[in-house]
């Protein structure tokens, strides 16, 4: 077999064990290209990153089986380009498109205490991040996240429209999203989010 694709298979079997390292040269190898190949079938940056991620979650969640695909190029494309189909599907439906990686950064609090120490870590992590957002734009993020209030609740309650509370939303998720790859690096998030995923 070829360089790259030796290379790959020798990944593959470091990943199928658990390596978050090999897990990482894997994501920055296929990335570029994911992104490009969905980005082009959605024609949104925003959503096609999401895809992108998306398609590493599944991977790392997969991964006990990882080292037995002979075609790993052609099994992450054939999941990418599913995973674009899907969200097709979704917007024919006239469903909002579900934020997916946000929802899965949110863990309920009652399992804090139980929280293994990374998790324990991500949280103060995440608590960095909304504690560094502008004193307006955290109070209406901590009213939807942590109180539960729906935007025309927050709406009224603050005196303000509720295109301003779900555009506030919006950039809070942004800042702390970004805030958490600088410290993670997007394969370091894409693990994380798997864990949050198997601990539910």
């Amino acid at each position: 077999m070829g360089y790259n694709l030796k290379k790959d298979y020798l990944l593959q079997n470091q990943v199928s064990q658990g390596n978050q390292q090999a897990f990482t040269t894997l994501f920055d190898r296929y990335h570029p290209r994911l992104f490009h190949f969905i980005v082009n079938l959605v024609k949104s940056r925003e959503v096609a990153e999401e895809l992108v991620m998306d398609v590493f979650l599944k991977l790392w969640l997969s991964r006990d089986m990882i080292s037995t695909i002979d075609n790993f190029d052609g099994f992450l494309f054939k999941i990418a380009y599913n995973k674009s189909i899907d969200f097709f599907r979704a917007a024919a439906k006239d469903k909002t498109v579900a934020d997916i990686i946000w929802e899965r950064m949110e863990i309920p609090a009652q399992s804090y205490a139980d929280a293994p120490l990374l998790m324990q870590e991500y949280e103060n992590k995440l608590r960095e991040a909304i504690d560094l957002l502008p004193p307006k734009r955290r109070k209406v993020f901590d009213m939807s996240r942590e109180e539960g209030l729906s935007h025309s609740e927050i709406a009224e309650t603050l005196g303000i429209s509720k295109n301003t509370v779900a555009n506030t939303i919006v950039e809070a998720k942004q800042f702390i999203r970004s805030y958490l790859e600088k410290h993670y690096g997007l394969a370091g998030l894409v693990v994380l989010l798997a864990y949050l995923l198997e601990e539910k």
